[in-house]
């Protein structure tokens, strides 16, 4: 990830940052009239082409509504359908399942793009000329999830996983931003003594378990962990001790009821100055600001170390623009994605949304991610550990148990049962 933090640096020299991952929420379907470049068929007929555009995070619908209200206008021959189901993802395999593949997808560079991959169901992107205006490393990471030297999408959106803090509420306590371990739990330990919230935990939404979980494990399990692992050289239950046991503790530092609040609730409350930190990535600034536009905020890594070369921010690809293979509107779906990666489109969707663009030369204004730059600068990221889990691990679910049975040594080893079986597969 080394890599990918360089070419961060780069196309932020203006530096402002970035925001991203995905949420869950209610069911939406977004439409509005659009023209790609159409097919010459459609184009002389005046038929009107409907796409289908799934994409799985709640916090981009409202940036897309008004992308594709853009596109429409401008391509009036073409309709988006935009589909944003509560859990997009599993609402995706399901029709790809089926056989029901949506023209346009933006998913995350994880696990789910690497099972489309291997069922055959994207658009060979690798000799795109589109990708030429985004850095390698950011393709290469595709092509580590996937295990193939090809590309079936374009990058699209690039995020950071850190720790979102109420910069008021640290200064009315005279507090500082921790950089190691030790900090950070006397800080918590600080904030609990005076009778208030250090987190706001989320967990009846299971994936709201992971961001923590990805920087708990990502600082701790050691160096190509996974490439070891795949080697039978490291296991999770010889790797990830460390990681499982402060992140129990990181839970102790929030309320009663982490299983009784959503996703949704946890951004209200946080706005609304009912703790000092939440455990969410940049990608939820932005539904922040819509419950409180004067809240100022800001985001630092997970100090999970007591080295703070050690404490990586979480940083991937969080957003990817591919097509279905067998689309019946090829050019328009591509008209579709070229102009969402326009540059100016591409700026209007890392404003709404908070995260990194992976296009070269766009770059996030926001100031309440600046303090992420000298991270950047020092190249101290790492992916998500569960991009390359597989799904049928549900580590989610798994994290959901282990909060309330504090059973690591049962944890450690479902998911290495979990991951063999998967593997044997």
């Amino acid at each position: 990830m080394k890599n990918i933090l360089k070419v961060v640096t780069v196309s932020l020299t203006a530096i402002s940052l970035l925001s991203a991952c995905g949420a869950k929420s209610e069911t939406q379907t977004s439409t509005s009239p659009n023209a790609a470049q159409s097919s010459p068929a459609a184009t002389e007929s005046g038929k009107k082409v409907e796409l289908q555009f799934l994409q799985y995070k709640p916090e981009a619908r409202d940036t897309f509504d008004k992308l594709i209200t853009k596109f429409e206008q401008q391509n009036p021959n073409i309709h988006i359908v935009q589909d944003n189901p509560p859990d997009a993802s599993t609402a995706l395999k399901t029709k790809v399942a089926a056989g029901e593949v949506p023209d346009i997808i933006a998913n995350g560079g994880d696990n789910v793009y690497a099972t489309l991959v291997q069922a055959g169901v994207l658009a060979d992107f690798t000799n795109a000329p589109e990708l030429k205006n985004i850095p390698d490393a950011y393709i290469k990471t595709l092509h580590d999830i996937s295990k193939t030297d090809k590309t079936y999408a374009i990058p699209y959106g690039v995020n950071a996983n850190g720790i979102i803090y109420n910069k008021k509420l640290f200064k009315e306590m005279n507090l500082t931003v921790p950089t190691t371990w030790d900090e950070f739990v006397a800080l918590s330990k600080k904030i609990q003594a005076a009778g208030k919230l250090p987190f706001y935990f989320t967990f009846k939404d299971s994936w709201t378990t992971l961001p923590s979980y990805n920087a708990f494990a990502a600082s701790t399990q050691g160096e190509d962990f996974y490439t070891k692992h795949e080697a039978k050289q490291a296991t999770y239950t010889s790797n990830y001790k460390e990681a499982t046991e402060k992140y129990l503790q990181f839970i102790t530092f929030g309320q009663k009821d982490t299983f009784g609040k959503a996703y949704n609730d946890g951004n209200v409350a946080f706005a609304n100055g009912e703790s000092f930190m939440y455990a969410q990535g940049v990608w939820a600034i932005a539904d922040i600001k819509k419950a409180n536009p004067n809240v100022e905020v800001g985001v630092f890594p997970y100090p999970v170390t007591n080295d703070p070369n050690k404490n990586k921010l979480i940083s991937g690809v969080d957003q990817l623009l591919a097509m279905s293979a067998k689309t019946k509107y090829p050019n328009e779906s591509k008209k579709f994605i070229n102009f969402l990666l326009d540059p100016e489109n591409a700026k209007a969707y890392v404003k709404g949304v908070n995260t990194f663009s992976a296009i070269k030369g766009v770059v996030q204004d926001d100031p309440s991610v600046s303090d992420l730059k000298p991270i950047f600068e020092k190249g101290l990221t790492a992916d998500f550990i569960d991009h390359y889990v597989p799904s049928s691990m549900k580590l989610d679910q798994l994290l959901q148990e282990v909060i309330m049975k504090k059973d690591i040594p049962a944890l450690l080893k479902t998911m290495d049962d979990e991951w063999t079986k998967a593997s044997n597969r």
